[in-house]
């Protein structure tokens, strides 16, 4: 017979093709093309330096003007093996020398616009043939110049795959075998299941990537339609090895898969990934709220200010005696706190508690009370005095 009466009695499940996975992040990139903050470089190395203590592999940043590239220079100079700092270019030469002439990057992202509306309509192209030539030129050119590329299939969920999207790719894959394709869901438009073909099918594009010879996949997922991380977990199921993602899922308009979900998913529900630290996280997420003007929901996963507050009076109870009971991680795993709360569905044992804390705390007086303590029913009588008399309000 199984019992689950702890973190560690849980199973954790194992990727079904068993391959080692990583993480390029883009907060400082995509993250700040986000309507209406600004990220400044002193905000920009500290999220470098966020990154490094989380372990994670790679970063992405623009190096197209000053700002961008004093920035990445003082990245460079942090010296840090992780997370390792990456360019990103449009699909012209002009691009990869401004990568080139940043001295220890080594590795470039070319974007690659892959459906008709922004071949035509964005680029002004002709059609798709005008389109591949470009692509194919410009990622023979960071080759040629020694750097190291990720191909950033551009709205792969509105295009058509099989005719221009995978005979695009074999030609790249030729030029550079070891190129990172990422298909980038550029509006949200994945689906995470099996049986979904193209356009919108997660697993059909990962599964016709690795048929065609493709050995390094990353996916991109925005989260326009709220599916971001459940179809970046279905790139990785099927066989991606890479995933792009930006803290807090920052982003152009819903954002993008939130790497902090991804992270959680990977280090406690999956076997293996014991490489990443999640402790920062919750320092992090107030970093991002405080210095970067970052509205953060109360009740958001992992890092809202109550994924750790209880206050109905059966959770608290359960909570007290055994946090496992209600809460899914421990609070130290992100850097996290415990907050127990006194509100209307209160019950004794959480009130008595609280007492206790507040005696010790303010007074350094340390006492065992029973939670049937006259004075104990008494504080309970006044709250629920205070909430029939609509004397109390929300937390804002």
């Amino acid at each position: 017979m199984k019992e689950y009466r702890s973190y560690e009695d849980l199973p954790k499940i194992k990727l079904p093709h068993g391959q080692d996975v990583y993480i390029s992040d883009s907060t400082i990139r995509d993250g700040s093309q986000m309507a209406g903050i600004v990220l400044k470089k002193r905000h920009k190395l500290k999220i470098y330096d966020y990154l490094h203590k989380m372990c994670i592999e790679k970063l992405e940043a623009f190096v197209f003007n000053e700002r961008d590239r004093a920035a990445v220079r003082d990245m460079l100079d942090y010296g840090y093996e992780c997370p390792e700092v990456t360019g990103w270019a449009r699909s012209n030469p002009k691009d990869i020398d401004s990568v080139l002439s940043m001295e220890g990057i080594e590795e470039t992202g070319i974007l690659m616009s892959v459906s008709d509306s922004h071949i035509i309509e964005k680029m002004g192209l002709k059609n798709r043939e005008e389109a591949q030539d470009k692509y194919i030129e410009t990622l023979q050119y960071a080759v040629d110049h020694g750097l190291r590329t990720r191909a950033h299939i551009e709205d792969i969920t509105r295009s058509d795959i099989n005719n221009f999207v995978f005979p695009l790719v074999k030609e790249l894959i030729e030029i550079d075998p070891n190129c990172i394709i990422r298909p980038c869901d550029t509006l949200g438009f994945g689906i995470p299941f099996v049986d979904v073909s193209e356009p919108y099918g997660v697993p059909y594009i990962i599964n016709g990537l690795k048929e065609i010879g493709v050995k390094n996949i990353e996916s991109h997922m925005h989260d326009d339609f709220g599916l971001g991380v459940s179809n970046t977990i279905s790139a990785y199921w099927h066989g991606a090895n890479w995933t792009s993602v930006t803290f807090l899922g920052i982003g152009e308009r819903a954002g993008n898969a939130e790497l902090e979900k991804i992270l959680l998913f990977l280090k406690q529900r999956v076997e293996g990934f014991d490489k990443y630290d999640l402790s920062t996280i919750s320092e992090f997420s107030r970093f991002m709220e405080d210095e970067i003007g970052i509205r953060i929901p109360c009740n958001k996963a992992l890092v809202g200010r109550n994924v750790f507050a209880h206050e109905s009076g059966i959770h608290s109870a359960g909570v007290i005696k055994n946090p496992f009971t209600y809460e899914p991680y421990p609070p130290e795993l992100i850097g996290a706190t415990r907050q127990l709360l006194i509100g209307d569905s209160s019950g004794l044992e959480v009130i008595r508690h609280k007492v206790e804390e507040t005696l010790n705390k303010l007074m350094r007086v340390t006492i065992t009370l029973d939670k049937h303590d006259r004075r104990i029913k008494a504080i309970q009588r006044e709250i629920h005095r205070l909430y029939d008399t609509e004397q109390r309000v929300s937390l804002k």
